[in-house]
């Protein structure tokens, strides 16, 4: 397998909430490893713009007002096949099919307020790294 390096959000409910330690001590449990990482208070412009893929669907304007509603801690983790890891780490989107011990069915709230972001697929990964770290090498 390769390595590969993918995008991570620890979103305001979780960093409200204390847990950004929690989350990174279950990336580290996984062999992830924290290459970049930027506390970040997104404004509702810059999170327009992150997540500009779904504008069309009716849960863009309070996904984007969560997202620019308080701190969130921004990573680029890299692992063996780190993409496809991390979306089982995090857990189902609704905490509530979430396998026990994911992030998600341990720290998250609801189907917005769900604790972490994490790219789904290298395309996407090249774009979320570059929006927050323009100039990272992917390789």
């Amino acid at each position: 397998m390769a390595i590969e390096r993918t995008l991570t959000i620890i979103k305001p409910d979780a960093v409200a909430a204390g847990h950004i330690g929690d989350i990174i001590k279950l990336f580290e449990a996984q062999k992830f490893r924290i290459v970049a990482a930027r506390l970040v208070n997104l404004s509702k412009k810059e999170a327009e713009g992150f997540y500009a893929v779904h504008r069309s669907k009716g849960f863009f304007e309070s996904l984007t007002n969560f997202m620019s509603s308080g701190s969130a801690l921004v990573m680029v983790l890299e692992a063996e096949n780190a993409i496809k890891r991390l979306r089982e780490v995090m857990g189902a989107t609704n905490p509530a099919n979430a396998a026990p011990g994911t992030i998600r069915k341990l720290y998250a709230a609801s189907i917005e307020s769900n604790a972490v972001h994490g790219s789904d697929a290298p395309e996407t990964a090249a774009y979320e790294i570059s929006y927050f770290f323009p100039g990272m090498n992917l390789i």
